[in-house]
């Protein structure tokens, strides 16, 4: 079953990067799920707490990600205030990152043991890695 799911992504991911932004993160997002769902064996009970607390902890990371990608912009031209300010932000950035972290995993408790939250991290980090190696590979067959 594995290797059916790695052949979807692959060839799904073979038609991701020839998608507009939105089109694609919805794609790698459809493909995240199911990849998790089979990682975890979540029952339809399991999967019905579980996906609206790992969206809006995914939501909110990729707003925090974004914040802290804008600060980051036009360093060169930056006077050291507006460094000392925007380090200021980032270190907010980091604290809002940590209690929501820290929340969802309180969240997840809920619904899993310790063992099983860990098991999730270990298929995310997975399915990151898998994603990556995609794309490095699409990068150098381009050259």
């Amino acid at each position: 079953m594995k290797n059916v799911f790695t052949f979807l992504v692959l060839l799904l991911s073979l038609n991701l990067f020839a998608q507009d932004r939105s089109e694609h993160r919805e794609k790698i997002r459809a493909l995240k799920t199911a990849y998790i769902t089979e990682g975890l064996k979540l029952t339809p009970k399991e999967a019905q707490q579980f996906w609206p607390i790992y969206n809006e902890y995914d939501d909110k990371r990729r707003n925090l990600y974004r914040r802290e990608r804008a600060k980051l912009e036009n360093i060169e031209c930056m006077t050291e205030d507006k460094a000392n300010s925007q380090l200021e932000e980032y270190v907010e950035i980091e604290r809002e990152d940590y209690l929501l972290k820290k929340r969802y995993f309180q969240d997840l408790r809920k619904i899993f043991t310790a063992r099983r939250i860990m098991q999730l991290k270990k298929v995310e980090d997975e399915f990151n890695e898998k994603m990556m190696r995609e794309y490095k590979a699409r990068q150098a067959s381009n050259k």
